[in-house]
């Protein structure tokens, strides 16, 4: 808040948190500020103490002037290319998106200790457990620490550890060979496995849309071009896809990412109908399919899944614990056709050698001892009562949801702009996942994805109407 009785003038107070939350990733590139008299409205300041704040801003090179238009987040990767026309010398700009950056940020954003329906992930006091523990210590007792520490894990995976994963998906109907599985520093890094493995620069990937901005990003970084299609609540928009496939052979997609299951940000899970027509797709136009199934600890066993109903023919099983369980131990998997099994390998091999043995031991003891399934049921009963709270108080703070509650986020249209809205609630220390982050072009967007764990706070709801209130 600006205090008056400071050695500092307004105009550098307010500078100095708009710098803040530029640097923070919590302002993402291209954001417009409140307008001059907007800010001085929320602030309580004289418009010319928000030009001079502004200015400060400007003349730091964290925003830019558009004619008419305002003050908008300058992009960072605009002043490193004009530094390396200016000097021709230096290395080349890194491409580094700036919204999967933003979302990550105000995710991770703990500046006080209020809850943060933002965030992506459960409360951490959601996955305390004594079963964790337990299991690295009958690990590392005498010399069993010297064996996981002094020397390099299997390539693939602990053989125990993909020994339970394989009896674990065969849970869900999906039956996997131990050979067929490759584990990985958390599912973003198999989907980069993935990645790397099966496509080039310049190759054309399909995304559902909304989607998560993160995928979006890593895609883009490696060169890829990224083609939206819209999600439904039965499954992706199949007319758009099969456009997209239609387009040539060089425009044709090679690969589709999917998250089938408690879709994020909606909650959407794949029909059946739709996955059987989303398969025939695949082996028509021969492109692979990439499941993602984080969060499958959260969703029933029935849940419709591609890779069930394809039996690991075009589709590939990603998964992970970081959603349930261990979010630091970053320990996740891939399942594949036999026939991509070495290449997918290879690529690990190549950017980790190997991974964790001693986290992925623990976590088989927990998963061959029930102690994870037992935990999942914990959590998915509490998840059921925060959803219930939450979304009694988004409705009663005027929010309607436009796709069903289900899992652990809900996809919330709040009738304003929420990236302004956005803004204004890190005023008052909460931080938001506006709509447009979860576009692949960003366009603006009344839509908010909440999470059910970290909305049931009325004081949050409280503010959130007043706030929105002053933007409407």
């Amino acid at each position: 808040m600006l205090v008056r009785s400071t050695g500092q003038t307004l105009a550098h107070q307010l500078a100095l948190i708009f710098a803040e939350r530029i640097r923070n990733r919590l302002l993402a590139p291209g954001a417009r500020l409140p307008s001059v008299r907007e800010c001085a409205r929320q602030q309580g300041v004289s418009p010319h103490t928000v030009v001079a704040a502004y200015e400060q801003l400007h003349a730091q090179g964290l925003v830019e002037v558009r004619q008419q238009r305002g003050f908008f987040v300058r992009d960072f990767r605009t002043q490193q290319a004009d530094m390396a026309r200016n000097a021709p010398s230096s290395p080349p700009a890194l491409h580094t998106p700036a919204d999967a950056s933003t979302l990550i940020r105000s995710m991770f954003y703990r500046k006080s200790d209020k809850p943060q329906p933002g965030m992506g992930v459960l409360p951490p006091e959601w996955l305390e457990n004594d079963f964790l523990p337990g299991a690295l210590r009958s690990l590392t007792r005498g010399a069993a620490a010297q064996t996981f520490s002094l020397r390099y894990g299997e390539p693939a995976g602990d053989v125990l550890f993909r020994q339970s994963l394989a009896r674990k998906l065969a849970a869900i109907d999906l039956p996997v060979k131990p050979e067929q599985i490759i584990t990985s520093v958390g599912a973003t890094h198999a989907l980069d496995i993935v990645s790397r493995t099966l496509l080039r620069s310049g190759d054309t990937v399909m995304v559902e849309e909304p989607g998560w901005a993160i995928e979006f990003a890593r895609l883009e970084s490696l060169g890829m071009r990224v083609l939206p299609v819209p999600r439904g609540a039965d499954g992706p928009d199949l007319d758009v896809m099969t456009r997209y496939c239609e387009a040539g052979e060089a425009l044709r997609p090679k690969l589709f990412v999917s998250v089938s299951v408690l879709h994020n940000p909606t909650g959407y899970s794949l029909s059946p109908g739709a996955a059987h027509r989303i398969l025939q797709l695949a082996n028509r136009y021969d492109f692979h399919i990439v499941e993602d199934d984080t969060y499958c600890h959260l969703a029933p066993a029935h849940a419709t899944r591609l890779s069930v109903l394809d039996s690991l023919q075009r589709t590939i099983y990603v998964g992970g614990f970081a959603k349930i369980l261990a979010p630091n131990w970053r320990v996740g998997f891939l399942a594949a056709p036999e026939a991509l099994h070495a290449r997918l390998l290879e690529t690990k091999l190549l950017a980790t050698l190997t991974t964790p043995a001693l986290f992925e031991r623990a976590l088989a003891i927990c998963i061959d001892q029930g102690h994870l399934r037992r935990h999942c049921e914990r959590i998915r009963v509490r998840l059921d009562m925060a959803r219930a709270r939450s979304v009694k108080l988004a409705l009663a703070a005027g929010c309607h949801f436009v796709a069903e509650p289900a899992g652990l986020f809900g996809w919330v249209d709040t009738g304003v702009d929420t990236d302004a809205l956005t803004q204004r609630m890190l005023d008052a220390d909460y931080s938001l996942a506006p709509g447009s982050l979860f576009h692949v072009q960003r366009p603006p967007s009344t839509l908010m994805r909440i999470n059910f764990a970290s909305a049931q706070d009325a004081t949050f709801w409280k503010t959130f109407k007043k706030m929105r209130a002053e933007i409407a």
